[in-house]
């Protein structure tokens, strides 16, 4: 079992990834790989809020997925911190709070952010990063 997983575990996961560049690196980074995103720390947004408080999250993470299927996946573990909102409905990622990323192990978050990556890389970037680490057949 690995330790519980930081904030700074995605940025390092990110980053280590190959032809990653990073907008915005001091504050809300968004990490891209061929001009598309990955990952990326939000803004406050209307549609995100404390169900009690009504306060907007300031801590809002967003990860693609390849599909409708692993975004399911990921929200229905109910021992995952992943959630979503009506604003993106639709569309391939998940969203996770920093504040809650101690919940997951740190293997579980570098799998999700390696993830997202190949779920935005191109074909040949993905099959050359999967063959680098023996995980094709």
């Amino acid at each position: 079992m690995s330790r519980r997983a930081r904030v700074d575990d995605i940025h390092a996961t990110a980053r280590a990834m190959p032809y990653v560049t990073v907008l915005r690196p001091e504050k809300n980074p968004v990490y891209q790989v061929g001009g598309k995103s990955f990952v990326f720390f939000r803004t406050p947004r209307p549609d995100a809020v404390d169900p009690e408080t009504g306060e907007r999250y300031d801590d809002v993470v967003v990860l693609w997925v390849a599909s409708e299927g692993d975004k399911q996946a990921l929200l229905q573990d109910e021992r995952l911190p992943f959630f979503t909102t009506a604003h993106f409905d639709g569309h391939p990622s998940v969203l996770l709070r920093a504040s809650r990323v101690g919940e997951l192990e740190r293997d579980e978050l570098v799998e999700v952010v390696e993830e997202a990556w190949l779920a935005q890389a191109s074909a040949r970037r993905g099959r050359a990063w999967l063959e680098s680490r023996s995980l094709t057949s």
